[in-house]
């Protein structure tokens, strides 16, 4: 275990280079603790990795909410991940995956923790049409290693995974939230991407409430592709982007291409350097923030606040 942990903090500094580094593990099988499928979570989202330590049952707590447990001080909230995704794990909940993103700690219990693998984000598929893909969004193509054939590996869509176990966070009154209209130039849109279906539903209901038309996409590569067909077809008009987009919302976290990449890829075209990107994530800390100004974003953004994403999207396309 030590030497992952040490994997994590090691490789948690990976700059946007299209790459990210993926944990990979185990929660169990079928009732028999057969079929173990491997799963994994960015290592940007985690803190540390710990064997199960004592954990004390909280009375009426949701399902698949196991308890709590003292982490050096911090109350943390312990998360069954096998009991969610419907699996049975063989040897029992020996690994807590202490996660921190957005804005918020919580642990996942599971069965074993494999091996971090360092992946392209075009090694990744999206797996918005497969079952089962409520609680996994992309599917991570791991590379022939050993002779051994490449694996497949669920990506797991945090974020859909809370919301689910507390859905009263979906109760928030966006209207009074984001606050008066946000104008922008008649004709153009926000164009957005994130690969989440929840993430996706909340920016929407957000950007209605700001009174901000948009277009939505699932991935860096096909927000990528939007911008250009959109450039193109103002360009047969005589006209320009900024005819038609007031500026792009992206996430980090994506198949194909990453939010760092279409930033940077973004901003180094002449065609778009000066078009407004906000990255909007979960991942958090001084180090991913670090990168955001690397590649030259206009503002970075926590999710998810409709407040603060509010905020922040009146403060770059009003000036």
């Amino acid at each position: 275990m030590k030497s992952v942990q040490q994997d994590v903090d090691e490789r948690s500094n990976l700059t946007g280079t299209n790459k990210f580094e993926l944990l990979l593990f185990r929660l169990g099988g079928d009732e028999q603790g057969n079929h173990s499928e491997l799963f994994g979570i960015n290592v940007f989202k985690i803190r540390e990795i710990v064997a199960m330590p004592e954990i004390t049952t909280v009375a009426g707590a949701p399902k698949h909410v196991l308890g709590v447990v003292n982490l050096r001080g911090q109350i943390i909230q312990v998360l069954d991940l096998p009991g969610i995704a419907g699996v049975k794990p063989k040897t029992g909940l020996n690994i807590m995956l202490v996660t921190e993103f957005a804005r918020t700690t919580q642990a996942f219990a599971v069965e074993s923790v494999e091996e971090i693998v360092r992946l392209d984000w075009n090694q990744v598929m999206s797996a918005e049409n497969s079952a089962g893909s409520g609680m996994v969004t992309s599917i991570a193509r791991l590379p022939e290693q050993d002779g051994v054939p490449g694996r497949l590996a669920q990506v797991l869509d945090v974020e859909t995974i809370l919301r689910t176990l507390n859905p009263e966070q979906e109760r928030e009154n966006f209207d009074q939230a984001v606050g008066s209209k946000i104008a922008i130039k008649p004709g153009t849109v926000v164009l957005a991407a994130d690969d989440s279906v929840v993430a996706r539903a909340l920016i929407e209901q957000g950007l209605e409430a700001m009174g901000l038309p948009f277009i939505m996409t699932k991935s860096g590569k096909e927000c990528w592709d939007q911008l250009n067909t959109i450039a193109s077809a103002a360009e047969a008009e005589g006209r320009t982007v900024y005819d038609r987009v007031a500026m792009v919302l992206t996430d980090l976290e994506m198949p194909e291409m990453d939010g760092f990449t279409l930033t940077r890829t973004i901003k180094s075209n002449n065609r778009f350097s000066n078009l407004p990107v906000v990255i909007h994530s979960s991942l958090s800390g001084t180090t991913n923030e670090e990168h955001v100004k690397n590649v030259r974003a206009d503002a970075y953004v926590a999710k998810f606040s409709a407040e603060d994403l509010s905020r922040t999207l009146r403060k770059v396309l009003n000036g």
